[in-house]
């Protein structure tokens, strides 16, 4: 199938009801539907099942368990340095750098918006103006939970509906706004560098998107909804914990402000990335 008419296909198709259909056979528990699904899952994209603490499909209660699987102990080492962010996921780099202004690179010929990326809200926004982004793609066989890049306390949830398009390069490079247009969910943090956003994004046949403090996020209706913790008890993660989990793979957006950080000249778009590693020097 050619590029545009991939695209083309993802314009026309049902994404919702395609998402929820696989997302029930995702659920299953039976192990005539989930057992040669898993199987075939790991052998069709390599998964690597040798650092997985449960290693065979029958270990599994459902697609979804395997998918969002936990790692062994030992399986990814944190960076520990206080100046430094680690990454928060496995995945590929699809962009990172400067923010200019309110626009984010997507692809060539494609930027998105930051507020609308953060749900249509400038007072989130603003402290990321102009400020730096990196957009971190899972791919199939990755690792599906999220992690903290460094220590930092729940201010702002949003969650925003949105379409369903793939993620993949073909389409961000093809479909204009692509990660302001997904359903997607916004969890804005305060850190000892300033403000973070961590945009959660959802994806054709992505069936949910967890948080460790609200569980299943994604879908919740057509309507933006904010959710304030600021007056609420704190919920503070560490650095390396756990934040959330997708069901089926998608992208991690994350935002910082102006010159509080630095790339390594070594991350560029198409670079693999590994949970934990350093992502960033912090100023």
């Amino acid at each position: 199938m050619g590029d545009r008419l991939f695209v083309l296909m993802q314009y026309l198709l049902p994404q919702h009801l395609i998402s929820r259909v696989v997302g029930i056979l995702a659920h299953s528990s039976m192990p005539v539907i989930k057992d040669p699904f898993i199987r075939t899952f790991i052998k069709r994209f390599k998964v690597n099942m040798d650092e997985a603490e449960r290693q065979h499909a029958s270990e599994y209660d459902s697609f979804n368990d395997f998918f969002t699987r936990s790692l062994k102990a030992d399986a990814r080492a944190i960076d520990q340095n206080p100046k430094h962010l680690a990454c928060p996921v496995d995945g590929a780099i699809s962009q990172l750098g400067k923010i200019n202004g309110q626009e984010l690179f997507q692809a060539k010929g494609h930027q998105f918006n930051l507020t609308t990326l953060l749900g249509g809200n400038e007072e989130l926004a603003t402290p990321f103006v102009d400020g730096d982004f990196a957009t971190i793609y899972l791919s199939p066989k990755d690792y599906h939970r999220i992690h903290m890049p460094c220590d930092g306390t729940l201010t702002h949830m949003v969650h925003v509906p949105g379409q369903l398009f793939s993620v993949n390069q073909t389409t961000a490079a093809q479909v204009p706004g692509l990660f302001a247009r997904n359903e997607r969910v916004v969890a804005i943090f305060d850190t000892e560098f300033g403000p973070m956003a961590m945009v959660l994004v959802g994806a054709m046949i992505v069936a949910s998107v967890e948080t460790v403090w609200a569980g299943l996020v994604c879908p919740k209706g057509k309507a933006v909804s904010h959710f304030n913790y600021i007056e609420k008890a704190p919920i503070e993660l560490k650095k390396g914990e756990e934040m959330g989990r997708f069901k089926l793979g998608s992208t991690v957006v994350m935002c910082l402000p102006k010159g509080v950080c630095h790339w390594p000249t070594e991350l560029a778009a198409g670079t693999t990335t590994r949970l934990g590693q350093m992502f960033a020097e912090m100023n």
